[in-house]
């Protein structure tokens, strides 16, 4: 249903291994033919090609010229990079990599603050005017003036001859007034 088949991309392959390559002494001929296989110079390598879509653990077959001329690239740990000026390799931030056992040594706890303590979670507001129990705290004697108001409107009852009496002398007064 996509646009995607208009755009040539009807059919999606999945990613296979990467052959990076120094020379070209064929290889990347031999390698187009194999469905999924891409091949790549090592003079202009792509993350993208590298890590497709950013997940690592692409499978990389490298050539050993590859492997030489990346070191003459990049360089290495001890010397300089000779193709590009002024770059060394990035040293490591930690030379210790058993960062549990660093943050739990007492050296790290004795410096670090205290736990902070959980905030208080309040309980979550109920609405008064669907549970009576809510609206007797916020209005005591609510119930009883609700239940007095259904009494007054039953026919029958004692309430109601008397709600209906007021009534009449209200009708009676307002004609009188009017």
């Amino acid at each position: 249903p996509g646009k995607g088949k208009a755009r040539n991309r009807r059919y999606k392959m999945r990613c296979g291994p990467l052959v990076i390559y120094n020379e070209d002494n064929g290889i990347k001929r031999a390698m187009r033919n194999i469905p999924g296989v891409e091949t790549a110079c090592v003079d202009n390598l792509d993350l993208l090609r590298i890590a497709p879509g950013g997940s690592f653990g692409r499978f990389i077959i490298w050539t050993e010229g590859a492997f030489k001329k990346l070191a003459e690239i990049y360089g290495t740990p001890k010397g300089g990079a000779p193709m590009k000026k002024g770059y060394h390799l990035p040293r490591a931030a930690m030379e210790n990599a058993d960062l549990a056992r660093i943050i739990n040594s007492s050296e790290v706890q004795s410096v670090l603050r205290a736990k902070l303590e959980a905030p208080v979670s309040h309980a979550r507001k109920s609405n008064a005017m669907k549970r009576k129990s809510v609206m007797e705290t916020l209005n005591p004697g609510s119930t009883e003036r609700k239940a007095a108001l259904q009494k007054a409107s039953e026919k029958g009852t004692s309430e109601f001859t008397e709600v209906q009496k007021a009534k009449k002398a209200r009708v009676e007064a307002s004609k009188k007034h009017n």
